[in-house]
């Protein structure tokens, strides 16, 4: 899952990117709406983390604008401010939470869970696609009763796929959500059908459905359609 950390206090952003890319997110930082603005009208993210209190404006702007665009992006305020007013200002423009600083990361960890759950996984730790069942706490995958030895990529390239089942994914998005926009300088994406392609075999070695279809001159799409 890919979140974006908008939060001009460096330090603090740098501690939560540190904690959370060690449990597995793609993390992205900026330090100002401006910045911000910019990211997510070029890419998109599973959650984001607002500060409000940003040195070029109110963080709540972005509110308005992301949820016009990616209804389905998860928003997380930071707030060193404890104001009614703005806890219920940004509830009611979208966000799914709202944290005063200073918190604890294991804390932050767990309600950034439950967003996503919320959003991706119908409120369940669990995402099922016929024989598939993905396991998001675990970060482990299975098909029908095996289990499948996935690198991290291969799990995060099978969890893409399923959260955007029967949607075209070009190389070039797929390499961005799961190694970040610096990936973007690649000379070239070669290495995503070579992620893609161990994968088909460990699924298919298990029993299961190749259901990653190549969509020639676009990209790939997960359907049993």
């Amino acid at each position: 899952m890919k979140l974006l950390i908008i939060e001009d206090e460096t330090e603090l952003s740098a501690v939560i990117d540190s904690y959370l890319s060690k449990n597995g997110y793609i993390c992205e930082q900026v330090t100002n709406l401006t910045e911000a603005m910019e990211k997510v009208a070029i890419y998109n993210y599973d959650l984001l983390l607002l500060d409000i209190g940003l040195p070029d404006g109110n963080g709540l702007e972005l509110m308005k604008a992301i949820k016009k665009v990616h209804a389905k992006t998860g928003v997380i305020i930071l707030s060193a401010k404890n104001s009614l007013d703005d806890k219920v200002t940004g509830l009611d423009l979208g966000a799914d939470d709202y944290m005063t600083k200073p918190f604890q990361l294991s804390e932050l960890n767990s309600r950034i869970k439950a967003v996503l759950r919320r959003h991706h996984f119908e409120g369940s730790s669990k995402l099922q696609f016929n024989e598939f069942t993905l396991d998001t706490e675990s970060k482990t995958a299975s098909v029908k009763t095996n289990t499948l030895s996935l690198t991290r990529k291969e799990y995060d390239l099978l969890l893409f796929f399923l959260v955007n089942k029967n949607r075209v994914l070009t190389k070039e998005v797929i390499a961005e959500h799961l190694w970040g926009d610096h990936i973007d300088a690649a000379d070239n994406f070669d290495f995503i059908y070579t992620h893609i392609n161990n994968l088909r075999k460990k699924i298919v070695k298990e029993g299961g459905t190749d259901y990653v279809k190549t969509i020639y001159g676009m990209g790939y799409k997960f359907t049993d359609l």
